[in-house]
């Protein structure tokens, strides 16, 4: 069934106004009528059965049937920190990763990224990264879209760290270490509720000045096992071992 995610402003009463590229996406893609239905989700995670009882190219009128008590969220808020990668790496990052459950996204300005994002197309960056998410949520069936910032520096970064009940930087002289428990440790001692903020490097890791830094702004550097994993992989991988050992082992 197809999903929708909607401002709360868009909820009246018993019914619910879909607009814009959601109400053409009903009328004349999916090619709906009245009677048919979709799941409506607000911004608050809360989700509900809505019929349509009016369907036009620019506005979807719907009826909410029940709200659904399935909630498809971690029940562990989980950040990725992505230094900027070449190409659509981050897109690809953002698309797989709200599948996966992630709570947000941060892309920062690493020493060693090689893409930069100027302020002038920045707007246009975050636009499509936000779309990215919020078709990724509704095909995955999330209770939530995850919010995707604008771009940091790496102070910037640092001053959010104190938010997180753990950070994590994903580092590639960890691996080639063989360390392999601090990963497991941190997951060990993390609850239900609990937000983890997990820092991935672009192309190429990251500098020695910006491990030193964030291990003095309190974060914990881990292997993701053996293999020195890409920088669009590494916060894919780290996200399937949260959701199992948070999701399935318990």
């Amino acid at each position: 069934m197809q999903r929708y995610f909607l401002s709360k402003s868009q909820f009246e009463n018993d019914y619910v106004m879909i607009e814009n590229e959601d109400a053409k996406h009903i009328s004349r893609v999916m090619r709906m009528n009245p009677e048919d239905t979709v799941i409506c989700c607000n911004e608050e995670g809360s989700c509900y059965l809505c019929e349509l009882t009016e369907t036009a190219a620019d506005l979807v009128k719907a009826k909410i049937v029940k709200e659904l008590d399935k909630d498809a969220e971690m029940p562990v808020k989980v950040s990725i920190a992505h230094g900027l990668p070449k190409s659509d790496k981050l897109e690809l990052v953002i698309q797989k990763g709200t599948e996966l459950g992630a709570h947000s996204f941060i892309p920062f300005q690493a020493d060693r990224s090689i893409v930069k994002v100027d302020s002038k197309k920045q707007a246009k960056k975050l636009e499509r990264w936000e779309k990215i998410a919020k078709e990724a949520a509704e095909q995955s069936h999330r209770n939530y879209v995850p919010k995707v910032h604008q771009v940091h520096l790496l102070n910037d970064l640092l001053k959010t760290f104190h938010h997180f009940s753990s950070v994590i930087v994903a580092y590639e002289e960890d691996a080639k270490d063989d360390e392999k428990s601090r990963f497991r440790q941190i997951l060990q001692r993390t609850k239900a509720g609990d937000s983890l903020l997990l820092v991935v490097g672009p192309e190429g890791g990251f500098s020695d000045r910006e491990i030193e830094k964030m291990k003095e702004a309190g974060a914990i550097s881990c292997a993701l096992g053996p293999r020195i994993l890409r920088s669009e992989t590494a916060p894919l991988y780290g996200l399937a071992a949260i959701s199992y050992h948070f999701e399935l082992l318990g």
